[in-house]
C-alpha cells in the first residue's frame, strides 16, 4: 500500500504573503483566473482536510456558516478542545503523531488548507509531501507570510507548471 500524502495547496501573493495582517483575501478574489484555476481537479485527489483553528474561524466566519469542504473528513487543531460538529473533529493532541497516523491510513491524500503554525510544524517534522502554490499577481507589501521564519532547510523539485489567466499555478515535491 503506498502512504498517502500530505499536499499544501494555497494561493499567496507574488511577495508571499497569504493574507493581509487583518486575514483580508479580497485581494486574491480581484484577480482574473480561469474556470476555478485548478481547484476541482486538486480537490478530486483528496479525501481528507486539515485546517488550524484560526483558519477555521475564519472559514465559518466568511462562508456564513456554510461549511465548504462537507463530504470529505475534516481536522481542525486547537490546543483549547473543542466540542465536534457534523463537519470537523477537534484535535488537541500530538499533531505529528496524529498525522503519521493518518498518513497511513487507506484513502485518497490530504489536504493541508492552512494555519502557518500547523504547515511551519508539518515542514519541520518533514510531514509534508507536496505543495502547490498559486501565485496571484499582486504585491502586498505585508500580511501573513506563507512560510514563517524557521530554523530548518526545506529542498523541493518542481514538478508542473500550469497557467489560469493571471495565476501561475508551482507544483513541487519535497525531497526527502
Amino acid at each position: 500500500m503506498e502512504q498517502r500524502k500530505l499536499v499544501l495547496y494555497i494561493a499567496s501573493s507574488l511577495d508571499g504573503y497569504i493574507a493581509t495582517n487583518e486575514h483580508n483575501l479580497d485581494w486574491l478574489f480581484s484577480i482574473d483566473g480561469e474556470g476555478d484555476n485548478g481547484y476541482s481537479k486538486f480537490y478530486d485527489t483528496i479525501d481528507t482536510i486539515l485546517i488550524g483553528r484560526i483558519t477555521y474561524d475564519w472559514i465559518i466566519e466568511h462562508e456564513n456558516g456554510r461549511f465548504p469542504y462537507q463530504g470529505k473528513e475534516c481536522y481542525v487543531f486547537s490546543k483549547t478542545k473543542k466540542e465536534d460538529n457534523e463537519h470537523v473533529t477537534f484535535i488537541d493532541k500530538n499533531i505529528v503523531q496524529f498525522l503519521q497516523d493518518l498518513k497511513n491510513k487507506n484513502g485518497k491524500n490530504i489536504w493541508l488548507v492552512g494555519g502557518g503554525e500547523l504547515l511551519s510544524t508539518f515542514i519541520k517534522e518533514k510531514l509534508v509531501d507536496e505543495i502547490i502554490i498559486n501565485i496571484a499577481p499582486t504585491l502586498l507589501g505585508k500580511g501573513i507570510p506563507l512560510f514563517k521564519n524557521n530554523d530548518f532547510q526545506t529542498s523541493l523539485t518542481l514538478k508542473n507548471i500550469n497557467r489560469f489567466n493571471q495565476f501561475v499555478e508551482l507544483s513541487y515535491e519535497v525531497v526527502r
